[in-house]
């Protein structure tokens, strides 16, 4: 298979130098053009300065950078890339401007050379229309920083040849980044199973569960996701990722999954874009988030009886917290003590109605991911402010932290994982792309900590089902509807990584 040589790399801006600088210390010969004046050259002089840098550093030798610098030309135009085998645009994300691009490449280059786009949110299809050649154009998917980030999105559209997609395969392994797969759908393979992280971190925010500082932190310190949503969303711009959120749901026909949030709209009027206006979902001074301060832990109260559910997962845990914080446990719920449940995708309130307990006296610990990393309390919807403070002392009396939230289906972290296995499963059962390609994708492209499929694995397909189920009952929202992938694989007791049965001998 014939692997490209010779690069042209149209647009100089952020990504596309990204581009050039990943492709030049591949040895691959890069040519870079912009239609600015002087953008092409300044482009690469940024990555000459970063090898620079890098050699400053002790990362790379000089003369490994020399090698990298001369791998690299800015064009003065764009008849100068005629002897390109690949070029990749990445110009402005607005179609008639790709297209035209794409028209003018098409009367420079060889019937051969490929042609690819780093769109996020365009159809390649799309893209591709205008040209007279569409089985050579594809979608090239980077991320930023491109050099660092390790995965790259291979769109193959409807017309797309089979033989470019492998060329295209075979470059980017060849660079070392893992080269994936997806089809020519909306949000391609990232940025579609990342919708469940912000759909559901802002649905939980909509509804009044929690706060947006209380949901990072959950998602961050218990469930071990580097960042939040909220924290994403502020790095990549409320103004951009508030588009894709409404092109993603305005391409899947308004499937209710994928629904924007109403939060967003009013703060992108209001300029509280994120870190670049020091303003978005937090405050920042010197590109620093600015934290609340923590909150102060309640008194334990003396003489403490606490009831815990049978049925708790974590009883014996929970009863050595109780002995560890001098309390007693209780034998009856009728007593005068705290009450403590532990429910799968139900809330408090509806835990108590169902099992005659008093909602004044009750509260949940998630059981999820378990009592030594975070602890998540979730009140009732009349919780007395005795015994929320009684469990928020109780808990956090051998120094594990406790954040303390309002009553919901499925607390926060197992509402959001659940939304995102089954976001997970929806793709596979679409073949968007394999299961592999999905579960590298999102581990590289997202750095969640497990891939999606494998992650519903650990948690187990039956209680992702079981927490959708609950939530979807408890809101009536098909947003929560599960995927039948997800269904059949728990039905069966497999693996939610095992993929689907092929329908024909090869």
């Amino acid at each position: 298979m014939k692997t490209p040589k010779t690069v042209g790399v149209i647009g100089a801006g952020t990504m596309g130098r990204g581009i050039v600088q990943w492709l030049a210390q591949a040895g691959h010969a890069v040519l870079c053009f912009d239609a600015m004046e002087g953008a092409a050259q300044k482009g690469v002089a940024y990555v000459n300065d970063m090898m620079a840098r890098a050699v400053e550093k002790g990362r790379m030798t000089a003369a490994a950078a020399a090698e990298v610098a001369a791998c690299m030309r800015a064009c003065p135009n764009i008849e100068a890339l005629e002897a390109c085998d690949l070029v990749i645009e990445a110009i402005v994300e607005d179609l008639a401007a790709k297209r035209a691009m794409f028209a003018m490449l098409e009367a420079v280059l060889r019937p051969d050379a490929i042609l690819a786009s780093n769109t996020s949110s365009l159809t390649v299809a799309d893209i591709a229309a205008a040209c007279r050649h569409p089985e050579r154009v594809a979608g090239l998917h980077f991320f930023n920083p491109v050099p660092l980030m390790k995965v790259v999105e291979i769109i193959a559209a409807v017309r797309t040849s089979p033989a470019v997609v492998e060329q295209l395969r075979a470059l980017v392994a060849a660079t070392g980044h893992r080269a994936v797969v997806a089809q020519d759908q909306p949000g391609f393979l990232v940025n579609h199973a990342g919708r469940g992280l912000y759909t559901e971190g802002l649905r939980i925010v909509e509804d009044h569960v929690a706060t947006v500082e209380e949901v990072d932190t959950l998602l961050r310190e218990a469930a071990g996701f580097r960042m939040g949503p909220f924290e994403l969303l502020d790095l990549t711009g409320l103004d951009v990722s508030g588009k894709v959120m409404e092109s993603i749901y305005a391409q899947f026909h308004q499937e209710p999954r994928f629904r924007p949030s109403a939060l967003v709209p009013p703060r992108i009027a209001a300029g509280l874009l994120g870190r670049k206006t020091d303003e978005g979902w937090y405050r920042y001074r010197d590109g620093q988030k600015i934290v609340s301060a923590p909150r102060a832990v309640p008194v334990p109260e003396a003489g403490l009886a606490v009831w815990i559910d049978e049925e708790a997962a974590d009883r014996a845990a929970l009863s050595a917290i109780v002995g560890a914080a001098g309390a007693t446990l209780a034998a009856d719920p009728s007593d005068d003590c705290l009450l403590v449940v532990q429910p799968w995708g139900h809330d408090v309130s509806s835990v108590c109605a169902a099992r005659g307990l008093d909602p004044l006296r009750c509260v949940g610990v998630d059981p999820l991911p378990g009592l030594d990393r975070h602890r998540t309390l979730m009140l009732s919807a009349v919780t007395a402010p005795r015994w929320r403070d009684a469990a928020c002392a109780m808990l956090a009396t051998d120094g594990v932290a406790v954040t303390v939230i309002g009553d919901s289906p499925g607390f926060v972290v197992q509402r959001v994982l659940a939304v995102i296995v089954n976001i997970a499963a929806n793709i596979a059962q679409r073949r968007i792309a394999s299961v592999q390609d999905l579960e590298d994708a999102v581990r590289l492209g997202l750095g969640y900590p497990f891939g999606p499929l494998g992650w519903g694995d650990r948690l187990g397909a039956n209680r992702i089902l079981e927490i959708l189920h609950k939530l979807q009952a408890a809101t009536g929202d098909p947003r929560y509807r599960p995927s039948p992938w997800l269904a059949r694989r728990a039905a069966l007791g497999l693996s939610l990584l095992a993929p689907e049965a092929e329908r024909h001998a090869a």
